[in-house]
C-alpha cells in the first residue's frame, strides 16, 4: 500500500493507493488556506478508511515540486516526519510530470508541453511523452524542467497542459488546457510506477525541488521588489 500526499496545487489531496492501483481512500480539500491544519488529520482520515496503519504501508509518495515555496515546503515536511517516525521509504514526484499524467488520463494527451505558472513572469516548463509499457508520462529525451518567461512560444504545436497554458504564446491552433488539476491518486500513479523500478529513498533524501535556488526569501531580499 502507498500514501501519497500533495500540497502544492493549492489544495491538500491524500489517497492510499495499492501496487495495482486500486483506490482504497482519496480525500481532496481545495484552497491552500490551512493545509498544516488540514494535511494529518486528513491522512489519519485516508488511513482509517482504507482499513490500514501507516506501519502497514510500503513507501510514501509525495509532489516534490516544483511549485510554491510553502506548498512545497509542507509536503516534504510531512513526509520527512511519517518517514522517520515509521521507517518508510519516500517517493518525490514531479509537479510537472503529475500534470502531464493528468493530461493523459483526463485527456488522453500522449504528447504535451506543461506550463505551470511561477509568478515572477515566468512558467515551470517541461516536455513529456506517454511511455506505453507503464502508461505513465515521462520527460522528451534530452529535455528537462526549466523556467520559462511568459509569452515564450514553444517549439511544436504540442498541447499545453497546466495553469501557465495561457501565459505562453501560442502557435495557431494549439490546444491549451489550463484547467487540468492533478491530485493524489495521479501522484500515485507515478508515484508507484517509480517505487517498483528505483525504489525510495530515506527521509534525508527526500529532498524538495524549487528550480528557482531563491526561492525561500522575498521578493526585496530577491531584489525584485
Amino acid at each position: 500500500m502507498f500514501l501519497a500526499i500533495d500540497t502544492v496545487f493549492d489544495q491538500c489531496s491524500v489517497a492510499v493507493v495499492s501496487e495495482d492501483l486500486q483506490i482504497l481512500s482519496c480525500h481532496t480539500e481545495p484552497g491552500k488556506r490551512e493545509q498544516t491544519q488540514l494535511i494529518l488529520p486528513m491522512i489519519d482520515a485516508s488511513l482509517k478508511e482504507a482499513g490500514i496503519k501507516l506501519a502497514d504501508l510500503t513507501a510514501l509518495i509525495f509532489n516534490r515540486g516544483p511549485g510554491p515555496f510553502s506548498g512545497i515546503r509542507i509536503n516534504t515536511a510531512v513526509v520527512q516526519a511519517l518517514s522517520v517516525a515509521h521507517d518508510l521509504p519516500c517517493v518525490g514526484v514531479s509537479s510537472l510530470s503529475a500534470i502531464a499524467q493528468a493530461g493523459f488520463d483526463e485527456q488522453g494527451l500522449q504528447q504535451v508541453y506543461v506550463a505551470f505558472d511561477a509568478r515572477m513572469k515566468q512558467v515551470y516548463f517541461a516536455q513529456y511523452q506517454l511511455d506505453h509499457t507503464s502508461q505513465v508520462m515521462k520527460l522528451t529525451e534530452g529535455t528537462n524542467e526549466q523556467l520559462l518567461d511568459y509569452d515564450q512560444n514553444t517549439e511544436l504545436a504540442w498541447p499545453i497542459a497546466g495553469n501557465g497554458a495561457e501565459l505562453l504564446t501560442a502557435q495557431q491552433q494549439q490546444p491549451l488546457y489550463a484547467d487540468i488539476q492533478p491530485d493524489a491518486v495521479t501522484l500515485a500513479k507515478l508515484g508507484i510506477a517509480q517505487y517498483l523500478q528505483q525504489g525510495g529513498v530515506p527521509a534525508e533524501q527526500a529532498l524538495p525541488v524549487y528550480l528557482r535556488n531563491d526561492a525561500w526569501k522575498t521578493l526585496k531580499e530577491q531584489g525584485k521588489a
